[in-house]
């Protein structure tokens, strides 16, 4: 019979028989070391330049344009080491805007500047700002291309 240790990572119980091996390791490092799961997003667009034009004015976004495997996009800015994700404006077959699926959604200093300029630029809003307590204040709106977009400032 061979010997089983029980590790405890990160408050998970993993029984491993007798020495760690590869796979145990690299489980290890991902369990101890925690990180945010998402580490890039794309929104689908149909008009790229209306979009970029939305996301600048509305967010103040200075987006790259750049064609990659095909496909049009505008990359947001990205700061190595910094917390968060980065991600992408993207035009193409295989990217339909909509109301449905994941929401995306956008770190903010002053929600209520945010929102205003939005509206300005013709974004509804489908959310309005509410009060999550710990983390801060939320709303959602709709984007230039058709796509459920949320905000999330710190109180």
């Amino acid at each position: 019979m061979r010997a089983v240790s029980i590790i405890i990572l990160a408050g998970i119980m993993v029984a491993a028989p007798g020495a760690l091996g590869a796979q145990d390791k690299m489980q290890e490092k991902s369990v101890a070391k925690p990180s945010n799961p998402i580490a890039y997003v794309e929104i689908p667009v149909t008009d790229l330049d209306r979009a970029v034009a939305f996301y600048t004015a509305v967010f103040g976004f200075a987006l790259e344009r750049q064609t990659i495997d095909g496909y049009d996009m505008a990359l947001f800015p990205a700061a190595e080491g910094a917390t968060g994700a980065s991600g992408a404006l993207v035009k193409g077959d295989v990217y339909v805007p909509g109301k449905t699926g994941p929401i995306v959604y956008f770190g903010v200093a002053d929600i209520d500047a945010v929102i205003a300029r939005a509206k300005a630029h013709g974004a509804k809003i489908l959310y309005d700002k509410k009060d999550v307590g710990a983390f801060g204040f939320v709303a959602e709106i709709e984007d230039s291309e058709g796509n459920r977009i949320a905000l999330n400032a710190p109180k």
